[in-house]
């Protein structure tokens, strides 16, 4: 198949676009490709998504008048600036904003916490390091499950099964 853009080289790349619900298939060599690759980055800024989802997470809700007027005290940053730009002007604007970024957090990764990545290893050998890791990790993660098990055991008033996973969240932060 040839290149839809040049129709000289061979199409290496197969690219779907679909704007405005219209799908459009299209073949490309890896010149045309690469160059429709830049052409798309022009288009589409990570900031732009980060600004689009800071938009998402308070559609339906008016900020409050402190949440609206609150400045970042080191540049002077609101959240309305970061909801335009995607980007936030320094490190203390993560402190001033955690309430707005808390939701969006959760919403882009799914949980606010982070617990670190475990490599992958193929030959299920293991180094001491990597052991030790692996155990830190997976008590953190068990530990996570529990008190979001607590918590429905506790909203559902199960209060013997509350009991019950208490007793070995305690046996595992020890």
């Amino acid at each position: 198949m040839q290149c839809d853009i040049c129709g000289k080289k061979q199409a290496t790349v197969h690219l779907t676009e679909i704007i405005d619900d219209q799908m459009t298939e299209l073949h490309l060599c890896d010149d045309c490709a690469r160059e429709k690759g830049a052409q798309m980055e022009k288009h589409f800024d990570l900031s732009d998504l980060l600004g689009g989802l800071a938009d998402a997470g308070h559609a339906g809700q008016v900020d409050t008048p402190a949440e609206d007027k609150a400045k970042c005290p080191n540049c002077g940053m609101s959240y309305q600036d970061f909801k335009a730009a995607g980007q936030f002007g320094c490190g203390e604007c993560y402190k001033t904003f955690k309430k707005n970024l808390l939701p969006l957090l959760k919403r882009i990764h799914g949980s606010t916490q982070y617990f670190g990545k475990m490599p992958a290893v193929s030959t299920g050998v293991r180094n001491k390091a990597q052991t030790a890791r692996a155990k830190v990790v997976s008590v953190a993660q068990q530990l996570q499950e529990l008190k979001t098990k607590l918590q429905t055991a506790i909203q559902q008033e199960e209060f013997e099964e509350a009991a019950r996973l208490r007793d070995k969240i305690r046996e595992l932060e020890k």
